[in-house]
């Protein structure tokens, strides 16, 4: 009786021993940040890109940076290249800038109004010889593009300033594609 006593004792001896540290203590939360967690960089950069074969050549580039002013709206611009070529009829060269602003009313939709100012050059072969032509174009875009994820739109703008006989670009309706990093 008295070896079980004594080992009762010592059994709730240790039990206390080994759980003091929970029952006598106090204990402090601490929170660690994450130093590789990435925060939303509000800077974004983008590039516009368009290629067609259809009737000739058309490559289009056009890189923009983007800053985010808040979830919904954005501010920006950019530069713009591109070179049409239909095979011995005429070749166009366009450079420029333009100025950007977009509004996301919803996550999945990305509204824009664009202005773009391009230098135009144009050589036609007529059958009295080549006509250069050299010009400014001015285009004023609404559009709408749809967010496929974060980081690629696809969606089409409508050049207000278009005119048929006066414009570098061949339809007001210019689709698009645009790229985030």
């Amino acid at each position: 009786m008295k070896f079980t006593k004594l080992f009762l004792t010592i059994a709730i001896a240790i039990g206390v021993f080994l759980s003091s540290d929970k029952i006598f203590s106090q204990t402090t939360e601490i929170a660690v940040v994450d130093s590789t967690s990435k925060t939303e960089n509000r800077l974004k950069f983008g590039c516009g890109f368009g290629l067609s074969f259809v009737g000739g050549t058309n490559i289009s580039l056009a890189p923009n940076l983007i800053y985010a002013v808040s979830n919904k709206v954005s501010l920006g611009g950019g530069i713009q290249g591109s070179y049409t070529s239909i095979k011995d009829l005429q070749n166009t060269t366009t450079f420029g800038a333009n100025i950007i602003t977009q509004y996301r009313p919803i996550k999945q939709l990305t509204t824009l109004l664009e202005f773009a100012e391009l230098k135009v050059n144009t050589k036609t072969e007529t059958p009295t010889g080549k006509v250069t032509d050299d010009y400014w174009d001015s285009a004023l875009f609404v559009g709408v593009g749809w967010n496929i994820n974060e980081k690629i739109s696809i969606g089409a703008k409508y050049n207000l300033l278009y005119k048929e006989d006066e414009s570098v670009y061949t339809s007001p309706i210019l689709p698009f594609v645009n790229i985030t990093f």
